[in-house]
């Protein structure tokens, strides 16, 4: 796989901001582009925004289907069945998006990073250990990864980052309560969380998109 194996959507010339984007468990980088024209404003900033394509693995939890993945889930439970390797270089493949974006002009503190689910897991654990300053993280549906270290790992330049934090209250996949448990952990770093919750499974809707808008206004605009 290539290392910049994604889709990408430019909405105007000389773009000032990225928005990179982790699609869930199964999904590809087509997932959320659909999304794009509505979590714009009017007057916004060229955005380039980047879904990339996770890798193609046997995933444990779904009888050793291949599938893209960010990692594998070797069991549900409080932690999801941490894949260490998985988790790792997915969190590399997110940096080497974003320097990829300084090369073309976009500073890490005009970078959002979002993702939903287990890309959304993968976009907190990035986000809270990149040793630059980025514009905000958009945490989807998802869950925290390695709870009882993450804290350690934090890098101070992030530290107050502005993050929004989304999740349904009936969602049968990822439990409410793992939503919940990430906005306490943030809060209880020191981030500025934005906490929505929706009355809706697994999924996003439109006052969630809606709500999603408000904020990238607030960051970039």
């Amino acid at each position: 796989m290539s290392d910049f194996d994604a889709v990408e959507l430019t909405t105007g010339e000389d773009p000032s901001a990225a928005i990179i984007w982790l699609h869930g468990l199964g999904a590809d980088g087509h997932d959320f582009e659909p999304i794009v024209p509505h979590v714009l404003w009017e007057g916004a900033p060229a955005i380039r925004f980047v879904f990339p394509n996770a890798p193609v693995r046997p995933v444990t939890l779904n009888g050793g289907m291949p599938m893209r993945a960010w990692y594998d889930i070797l069991s549900i439970d409080s932690d999801r069945g941490h894949d260490q390797d998985g988790i790792s270089e997915s969190v590399s493949q997110v940096e080497s998006f974003v320097a990829r974006e300084q090369r073309r002009g976009i500073a890490p503190e005009r970078v959002i990073i979002a993702g939903f689910s287990q890309g959304g897991a993968i976009a907190i654990q990035f986000a809270l250990t990149y040793p630059h300053r980025l514009a905000g993280l958009i945490a989807l549906s998802t869950y925290l990864l390695n709870a009882d270290s993450l804290g350690k790992n934090v890098h101070p330049v992030n530290s107050g980052l502005p993050v929004f934090v989304g999740h349904g209250n009936m969602d049968p996949v990822v439990p409410f309560s793992m939503g919940e448990k990430v906005v306490n952990e943030l809060r209880s770093m020191g981030y500025a969380v934005d906490w929505h919750s929706y009355p809706m499974a697994h999924a996003v809707n439109p006052e969630e998109i809606r709500d999603i808008q408000l904020w990238l206004r607030q960051q970039l605009d």
